[in-house]
């Protein structure tokens, strides 16, 4: 069976990035220089054949998918399961106040993401893989033999590269982290998974 290629791309820097807010399933835009690396991965696949675009629900990755895709007719599809982890009651706020009011959840959350639990309406890292890997799966199994792009988040990305790597959550801390508008690329061949990038921000250049 022909090879299947999906990059996975993580959407450009936001302005609550900037000011160190949790977005979780809330959004704010993207910043200039969140424009200038989604413009950078529209350079770098522009020479790739993308047969279609899968994007998260959240403005800041369908904008993100929308620069990449360029004047290209490549269709996006908007996934909703695709979002970010729900940081519950943590959405909107700084880091620092977090860390003054949930430091415990907090150290989990980074360091022992098995023990994590949100406050809140928020999600698990678990409830997190039982809600995007499905999806994931689902879109392997549609697009066989195709070139993918999906356009998602940190810890959402975090989650997808853990299952093509094997890996349990409590270590998906152990590999690099995710930068905003950064690459991934897996290929898939005779069910068959191997990953080529993670993470590489080459284009940022």
């Amino acid at each position: 069976m022909k090879e299947t290629i999906i990059y996975l791309a993580r959407h450009g820097q936001t302005e609550w990035n900037l000011e160190k807010r949790m977005q979780g399933h809330k959004n704010s835009p993207l910043t200039k220089l969140g424009i200038t690396q989604a413009e950078g991965l529209y350079n770098r696949l522009l020479e790739e054949t993308i047969d279609i675009i899968y994007s998260s629900g959240s403005k800041r990755a369908y904008d993100t998918a929308a620069i990449i895709g360029g004047n290209r007719c490549i269709p996006i599809i908007v996934k909703q399961e695709l979002r970010e982890i729900h940081m519950g009651d943590w959405e909107g706020l700084q880091q620092s106040d977090i860390i003054s009011r949930y430091y415990e959840a907090w150290s989990h959350f980074w360091n022992k993401p098995h023990l994590y639990v949100p406050t809140g309406l928020g999600e698990s890292y678990q409830e997190l893989q039982d809600r995007v890997i499905p999806v994931i799966k689902d879109i392997i199994n549609l697009n066989g033999g195709k070139t993918i792009l999906i356009v998602t988040h940190r810890i959402t990305l975090k989650v997808i590269m853990a299952h093509f790597n094997s890996q349990e959550i409590q270590n998906i801390w152990d590999t690099s982290d995710i930068e905003p508008a950064s690459l991934c690329k897996i290929s898939i061949k005779d069910g068959v998974f191997r990953i080529l990038m993670y993470g590489d921000t080459s284009h940022y250049r």
